[in-house]
């Protein structure tokens, strides 16, 4: 009993308030910082007008962790840092300290460990991605894997700050894009429409909720076999997928025709620009596990192309504008067909429906 009344009430309050999870510096100077620079890659240097100088070491790391890892990173905290540590939205760990004694040996530890420090400024950043086979329920591939072979490549891309501008990289393991834009992205592309097992359908699915997911209005209610169920127009059907959540019968991954493609110019706005869509580069790639090769050679070709040609501080998406579509293709030498670079203005005969269900 007394065990119980010690235990602590619960406060339904939102988000927790993270002020007293910061440093006491970032604390102290809230607001009031004067600028920051990069003295090496890895390292940001915060300078703010009170004088105070902080050090924040951005190491990689996996998104899906062990408890073991988690505690290991801990550790390199207190014994190397101040305690003090963030996680960034492409899950690095960033330590955060006071001293700049402190910022070397911080470093060489992480890179003992096998954290490599890199990710600032004109690099390839770490990826964006899905959860895939480890925790989605809907994957056509296995996002956190891609990542693993992708970065094993572009590890040096990294670690060093040698790219025109910074790249921002992101996959997802279903063309729901959770990965969300990027500079450079990798989503599975279901090239067959869904096989339905009829017999299910009628238990496990909520038909009026399914025919109106589809976005091109190609699936309806029909009877089959006596039993109620859905059927699906192949001549609309885009096979985007948006079916097999809610109606898990409707499976659309298929280990030889569900493929991966690649697309590029991605951005979201800021001061000096405006967002821009990705559009698709590449596609029909194999979805080769555990490795990818087909698709991190085309990924390499395309950041190496980019890397050589591009203008210093131009993303990768005004490097595309500046040259043009047909120059980008020769440069990469990847092959073009009628279905790549999509920009919308026939999207009503391409999608080849209209949103409204009319039967």
């Amino acid at each position: 009993m007394a065990e119980a009344q010690a235990l602590r009430k619960a406060v339904e309050c939102g988000v927790p308030d993270n002020d007293k999870f910061m440093h006491p510096l970032l604390l102290k100077n809230r607001g009031n910082w004067r600028y920051h620079d990069r003295p090496r890659p890895g390292v940001l240097h915060h300078v703010s007008h009170s004088g105070d100088e902080v050090w924040s070491v951005r190491a990689g790391t996996q998104r899906q962790m062990d408890t073991y890892t988690i505690r290991k990173l801990c550790d390199i905290a207190d014994k190397f840092g101040e305690g003090f540590v963030r996680f960034t939205i492409r899950s690095n760990i960033e330590y955060i300290v006071a001293d700049p004694k402190k910022v070397d040996p911080l470093i060489a530890k992480l890179e003992g460990e096998g954290f490599p420090v890199g990710g600032t400024g004109n690099s390839v950043t770490m990826v964006a991605h899905t959860q895939g086979w480890l925790h989605c329920d809907i994957p056509g591939t296995d996002a956190s894997g891609v990542v693993k072979s992708m970065m094993d490549s572009l590890y040096d891309e990294f670690k060093n700050e040698q790219m025109p501008n910074r790249v921002h990289l992101s996959t997802s393991c279903c063309e729901i894009n959770c990965g969300g834009q990027a500079d450079l992205a990798v989503i599975v592309q279901h090239t067959k429409p869904p096989k339905i097992n009829h017999d299910l359908v009628a238990n496990v699915c909520e038909r009026p909720a399914v025919v109106a997911r589809c976005p091109v209005a190609a699936i309806r209610p029909a009877l089959v076999n006596g039993k109620p169920s859905l059927e699906v127009d192949e001549k609309k059907c885009i096979c985007c997928g948006a079916c097999y959540p809610p109606c898990p019968p409707m499976q659309i991954n298929d280990p030889e025709h569900s493929k991966l493609a690649i697309w590029v110019g991605g951005k979201n706005s800021n001061a000096r620009g405006k967002p821009t869509f990705m559009k698709m580069v590449a596609s029909g790639l194999p979805n080769n596990a555990p490795r990818w090769p087909e698709v991190n050679a085309v990924v390499k070709k395309i950041l190496m192309t980019y890397k050589a040609d591009a203008r210093p501080w131009e993303r990768l998406a005004d490097w595309i504008d500046r040259i043009g579509w047909p120059r980008f293709f020769e440069k990469t030498g990847l092959p073009f067909t009628k279905y790549l670079i999509d920009d919308w203005r026939g999207s009503r005969s391409n999608l080849n429906a209209s949103g409204h269900v009319r039967f």
